[in-house]
């Protein structure tokens, strides 16, 4: 996909976890990638943010940075 829309998408998923209650928005963020983006699209994702994350919402960042904590990347 194109890192535009791969943007969008990412920043889409951000405000809307902005909307709800709570503190851990980052890591809901980070469930909801690793639980429905394709191995691909995270991929794209971690490419992104290596390359200065341009675009992209603070919460996606800090979600990314979540789920390269907690997961291994290929």
């Amino acid at each position: 996909m194109s890192p535009e829309k791969m943007v969008h998408m990412a920043n889409q998923i951000a405000t809307f976890f902005k909307t709800q209650p709570g503190g851990d928005q980052a890591a809901r963020i980070a469930a909801h990638l690793t639980d429905y983006w394709e191995p691909r699209m995270l991929d794209q994702l971690h490419a992104h943010v290596d390359a200065g994350g341009k675009g992209l919402d603070d919460l996606v960042i800090a979600a990314e940075t979540e789920i390269v904590k907690t997961h291994i990347r290929a």
